[in-house]
């Protein structure tokens, strides 16, 4: 028997004028939220209207989810279907609605798919040795941080002649010392592949070994963090934190097990969450921008943000789990395909400059850095507001990291009062690009406000 299937569907509206498509909207979603209860095997439904007043790419998003294949093709029962509608994908629905067929309202885009396998299920490190014979590897070297040396052993084991041996030595921010301890490692047991098993950490070390070698990477992500996903790899050398796109560091396979999730204790996920967070929050925004990744980072937003509540309250809830996961890997897509602003290049300015952990650094920071953008990006902002359920987004992400549990202070995970000027003089250094200008007066009040703990406010452009 198949597994669940999630839906998604975009429509785009057609009105003279905006009292009419918003009344199509009204419309269109009173209709769909009737459909709960009225399908054999819907589980879930949700629908997003857009309510910014930008004109957008679309205008209604339907997300459901369905026990299986099967039955997403089930006709709505007790419900008067239009001639020839039978699927719920295939509905014909009033209000003149287009499928996105009405391409005058979309702009210009340009959105690379990258080449990434993707392994997602519960279980699946079952397959890790056909993964690496997949890419040709005889010989892989295991990499772990040392809390999960034995996790790694226990994986080379399963590997049985693959297995090179084991470098358990990965640290946050990716030292470079420690590369260039792993690539000694590396080149001993002359190893022609690596396996990444862990979080940011480990996955940031394979990356840096296949910038220097080449080698194949595998990569078994044990925390939301998404950088597994994407072409980047952040190193620090002399305590300064810089960041390399490079087609070659993007793992070649991704191997997803929800099992391996299910220990990682309930204050990790909140942050390691929020931390994927970031990367759609800033997708949503960002200066490559595109009408795909924007739905996956929706869409990411609203998973995490609806599973991390749940495994805080329970936390072997397998369907949070599974969903956490589903969500962070739509997100790290989005840190992978677009670039990103200001919240990222903070998180690596602070991370590098006072070795700050960098999880809990996105967890506090994203409301600070969301908030002195938003004025640019009331479309961006709409759309988080509505995936985490919250009339401000900023403020409903500071929430959310509160409900959880989380540190709201950069003081509470060890930065210095004294840095904040430096951190200031350092972000506006060499920046990323950023929907609105930075001003560093104005980004010293961001980082002053996130070091106390302070609810984020919007801080208005210099005149």
């Amino acid at each position: 028997m198949s597994g669940p299937i999630r839906h998604i569907v975009m429509w785009r509206l057609r009105g003279e004028t905006p009292a009419e498509r918003s009344a199509a909207r009204s419309k269109v979603k009173t209709l769909f939220e009737g459909l709960r209860g009225r399908i054999d095997g819907l589980t879930h439904i949700e629908v997003g209207v857009d309510v910014s007043d930008v004109d957008y790419a679309c205008d209604v998003v339907l997300f459901s989810e369905f026990t299986n294949q099967a039955a997403l093709g089930h006709p709505p029962r007790t419900f008067a279907r239009p001639r020839g509608a039978g699927r719920l994908a295939d509905r014909t629905l009033p209000g003149r609605l287009s499928h996105q067929r009405d391409r005058r309202m979309i702009g210009s885009f340009t959105f690379e798919n990258l080449p990434c396998r993707v392994v997602f299920g519960s279980g699946t490190l079952a397959s890790a040795k056909a993964e690496i014979e997949r890419l040709g590897g005889k010989r892989a070297l295991v990499l772990t941080t040392p809390q999960q040396e034995a996790q790694g052993k226990s994986l080379g084991a399963a590997l049985g002649p693959l297995n090179a041996g084991i470098f358990p030595g990965a640290t946050m921010h990716t030292p470079v010392e420690v590369t260039e301890r792993a690539l000694a490692a590396m080149k001993a047991c002359e190893a022609d592949c690596v396996v990444s098993l862990g979080g940011g950490s480990t996955t940031g070390l394979g990356k840096a070994l296949a910038l220097r070698t080449g080698v194949n990477q595998l990569c078994i992500p044990t925390t939301y963090a998404g950088s597994e996903m994407t072409p980047i790899v952040g190193q620090t050398e002399n305590g300064l934190k810089t960041t390399v796109r490079d087609a070659a560091v993007l793992p070649e396979t991704v191997i997803y097990d929800v099992d391996l999730t299910l220990t990682l204790p309930a204050s990790l996920a909140a942050t390691s969450g929020i931390n994927a967070i970031a990367h759609a929050v800033e997708a949503l925004y960002a200066r490559d921008t595109n009408p795909v990744t924007s739905l996956m980072a929706e869409e990411g937003i609203r998973a995490l943000a609806r599973a991390l509540p749940a495994i805080a309250a329970k936390s072997d809830d397998r369907e949070a789990r599974t969903e956490a996961l589903y969500g962070a890997w739509l997100c790290g897509v989005c840190l992978g395909t677009v670039g990103m602003a200001l919240h990222h290049k903070l998180c690596h300015t602070l991370g590098g400059t006072f070795d700050l952990p960098h999880a809990e650094t996105h967890t506090i920071v994203l409301p600070h850095a969301l908030a002195y953008n938003a004025p640019a990006v009331p479309d961006a902002t709409a759309r988080i507001s509505r995936a985490i359920g919250a009339a401000d987004a900023s403020q409903g992400l500071y929430d959310l990291a509160k409900r959880l549990g989380a540190k709201l202070a950069l003081r509470d995970i060890g930065m210095p009062e004294s840095g904040i000027d430096k951190a200031a003089d350092l972000a506006v250094t060499n920046a990323y690009w950023n929907p609105r200008p930075l001003e560093r007066d104005a980004i010293r009040e961001l980082i002053a406000r996130a070091w106390a703990g302070e609810p984020p406010v919007t801080i208005k452009a210099a005149a």
